[in-house]
């Protein structure tokens, strides 16, 4: 449905409102908006874990361009927040179909299971309560769609690397519980309906 706002009531970042929205046709230049901002993961456009044909020397405006193409064909791909008129942050949730695989020990065979891969909050709004909102937006977001599962793949607060997918002490708080590791650093998490 295009442009239309999450099924999840606003969330808080510092006392303020946030609104969210999924990313569609309609709102992909928001999407677009905060991507290119200075500090944004523009050389990812959050393709790290979605196929693409080689992974080697893609170069950044070809993963737009694959993101855009997945955008325009209607896939979920995430939602996005909003503060005081402005796009500002981002977290991948989709059906876990849609990305590539996720850890060694995913059964391909399960339904209705969406994952949660990646958030994005400018330096300048880290620490506000924005990253946890987020979160509580994108899980009434993938329930709101018919996830029956939701997984998640965060890191502990030390974890030298893979912070953007999130931190391990903010899915528990949620009642997310381990089920696995994917690699080393990434714990494997669910929360079921």
């Amino acid at each position: 449905m295009p442009g239309r706002s999450s099924a999840s009531p606003p969330g808080k970042a510092d006392g303020r409102e946030i609104r969210f929205t999924e990313v569609t046709r309609s709102t992909r230049a928001d999407f677009e908006n905060l991507f290119e901002q200075p500090g944004a993961p523009k050389y990812c456009w959050c393709m790290a874990w979605r196929h693409l044909p080689s992974r080697e020397h893609v170069h950044n405006d070809e993963k737009k361009r694959a993101m855009m193409a997945i955008v325009d064909a209607g896939t979920p791909v995430g939602i996005l927040a909003h503060l005081d008129g402005k796009t500002v942050g981002w977290c991948s949730v989709a059906p876990r179909q849609a990305y590539r695989r996720l850890s060694r020990q995913q059964d391909d065979s399960e339904a209705d299971i969406w994952s949660i891969v990646c958030f994005y909050v400018p330096r300048a709004l880290r620490g506000a309560g924005l990253a946890a909102a987020l979160l509580d937006a994108a899980i009434n977001h993938a329930f709101a769609e018919g996830a029956s599962t939701i997984e998640a793949y965060p890191v502990d607060q030390a974890s030298p690397s893979y912070s953007f997918m999130g931190f391990r002490d903010m899915f528990a708080a949620r009642g997310f519980h381990e089920i696995g590791m994917a690699g080393s650093r990434r714990h494997v998490m669910r929360l079921e309906r």
